[in-house]
C-alpha cells in the first residue's frame, strides 16, 4: 500500500497531502450532488450532453455487456449505455454517497433499477475481481482522482480480456489564443454561476482549476498506454474543450 503521509498532490491550484485529497473531493461533490446535472450544464454550456452521446457512438454498447462506470455519480453514462445496449448491466461506483443517492432516485424514476448496482468506492482500489467487466467508463471524474495512473491500472485489472476503456474529460485547446479565451470564461464566469445556482463558489473554483491541472491529450494517452492498454486513441470534442480517450485490454 502506498504511503501518502508525506507525498503531495494538487487540489486545484492548492498543494495538499495525498491522503487529504479524497476527503476534499468528497466535500466538493457532496456539496453539489443535488445540483450535479445543472453543474455539468454550467461547466460545458450544456454541450456535455452532446459529448456523452459522442462517447456512446464511439463505444457502441452491445446487448449483454457489463459496464463499470467509475465516478459515475448520478448514473448519466450508465443510463445512456443501457439504453444503447438494449439490455445489459451497469455498476455505478462513486466516492461520494450523496451522488449515488441522487442516481438511485433517477434510476427508479426511469424504471431501470433492476439493471443497475450502486457502490461506494475508490477508483484507485476497486472492490471487484479481476476480469469482471466488458467496459469501463469514467466521465469527468479522473481528474479528481489522487493518482490517475493507479486508477488506469485498476481499470485494466478489472476489465476482461478484450474489454474497453473509455474516458471523457475536459482537456486542452490546441490554439493558445482560444485556450486563453476559454480560461477567461472558466475562471471569471463559472465560479460566479456556481454561486448563483448552487450557492457554492469554492467548489466550482476548484473544478475549473482541476481542469487546468489535468494532463493534455497526448500526455494522458501516454498514461493509458503505460497502464497496459492497446490500440489507444483519442478524439477531441468541441476543438479540445473535452476529449475522449479509448483503449483496449488486448
Amino acid at each position: 500500500m502506498t504511503d501518502t503521509s508525506d507525498q503531495t498532490t494538487h487540489f486545484g491550484y492548492e498543494t495538499i497531502r495525498e491522503d487529504e485529497k479524497a476527503g476534499r473531493v468528497q466535500g466538493v461533490f457532496s456539496s453539489v450532488a443535488n445540483k450535479y446535472d445543472i453543474m455539468n450544464d454550467v461547466m460545458s454550456v450544456g454541450i456535455h450532453r452532446v459529448w456523452k452521446d459522442a462517447m456512446m457512438d464511439w463505444l457502441a454498447p452491445r446487448p449483454g455487456q457489463r459496464l463499470l462506470d467509475v465516478a459515475g455519480g448520478t448514473g448519466d453514462i450508465s443510463f445512456r449505455f443501457l439504453k444503447r445496449a438494449g439490455h445489459g448491466h451497469a455498476t455505478v461506483l462513486d466516492l461520494t454517497e450523496p451522488m449515488l443517492v441522487e442516481g438511485r432516485k433517477r434510476a427508479e424514476a426511469a424504471q431501470m433499477s433492476s439493471s443497475l448496482d450502486w457502490a461506494v468506492g475508490d477508483a484507485m482500489a476497486l472492490p471487484f475481481d479481476a476480469n469482471s467487466f466488458d467496459v469501463y467508463t469514467i466521465s469527468f471524474g479522473i481528474r479528481n482522482v489522487t493518482r490517475p495512473q493507479d486508477a488506469l491500472r485498476e481499470a485494466y485489472r478489472v476489465l476482461k480480456p478484450g474489454g474497453r476503456l473509455m474516458v471523457l474529460e475536459f482537456s486542452q485547446l490546441p490554439n493558445p489564443m482560444m485556450q486563453a479565451a476559454y480560461d477567461a470564461y472558466s475562471f471569471n464566469v463559472i465560479p460566479r454561476m456556481g454561486q448563483m445556482i448552487a450557492g457554492d463558489r469554492d467548489s466550482y473554483q476548484y473544478l475549473v482549476e482541476s481542469i487546468r491541472k489535468f494532463p493534455d491529450q497526448d500526455s494522458f494517452l501516454g498514461m493509458i498506454r503505460e497502464a497496459g492498454f492497446g490500440n489507444a486513441k483519442y478524439r477531441n470534442l468541441s476543438m479540445g474543450i473535452a476529449a475522449l480517450h479509448s483503449g483496449w485490454k488486448l
